[in-house]
């Protein structure tokens, strides 16, 4: 009898100690997440500044000018491609930036889940449409303005498309603008990822502590 009561105490301590164990290694699996939450997190806000520091309409005095200009290419045209080339310039000061959170997108998702990548996707998107217009307004709409001859309907749809463009390509204000309303939701779906990682933790903590109570009330 005496043996089988210290068979059955050994058993408990022996599953006691593995539960502990896996406890403090999902505790610490759970910091890692959150660790990794928090980082991400702290970059998309400031990925927020960057876009909208690169869609600034206020140029500065030499900006653009890094722009490689074509062989015979002529100053009035030279003046728009740099106009448009400025947000190209303010990009690859904040590059790194951006670069650092294209790495740690596969991270994300392996923490979380695939669906963890959308904000970062919509991140990308903006990028590349802040891009493409000021291509198209650099090579075609500004071009246009105002030196070619166009019908009435053919002006109204260029003045219609290049507006548009310039929604994007500069900042317009909170109320009107086409670009930081789709930051500020990509920001909102990383909060409520990482908030659901903090959480998570924070029930984590409460298995610990419990089993922590109950093997005291045991030893």
């Amino acid at each position: 009898m005496a043996n089988m009561i210290t068979a059955i105490s050994v058993l408990i301590a022996a599953l006691s100690f593995v539960a502990g164990v896996s406890a403090w290694k999902r505790e610490f699996v759970g910091k890692r997440r959150i660790e990794l939450a928090e980082s991400v997190l702290a970059m998309f806000y400031e990925a927020e500044d960057a876009i909208r520091e690169i869609r600034n309409p206020f140029s500065f005095g030499g900006e653009g000018k890094t722009r490689k200009r074509a062989e015979n290419e002529r100053e009035e045209a030279s003046q728009l491609l740099d106009q448009a080339y400025v947000v190209f310039e303010r990009y690859q000061k904040r590059e790194q930036l951006f670069a650092q959170l294209r790495s740690m997108r596969y991270r994300f998702m392996a923490a979380f889940s695939s669906t963890a990548a959308e904000p970062f996707d919509e991140l990308t998107k903006v990028l590349n449409e802040i891009f493409i217009a000021a291509r198209m307004l650099g090579t075609h709409y500004w071009p246009r303005q105002g030196r070619v001859e166009m019908k009435p309907e053919e002006f109204q749809k260029h003045l219609d498309d290049m507006h548009r463009h310039e929604a994007v390509f500069w900042y317009m204000g909170d109320d009107q603008d086409a670009i930081s309303p789709r930051v500020h939701n990509a920001i909102k779906k990383m909060e409520a990822i990482t908030s659901g990682a903090v959480a998570s933790q924070t029930g984590l903590l409460d298995d610990l502590k419990n089993w922590a109570t109950k093997h005291a009330k045991h030893s």
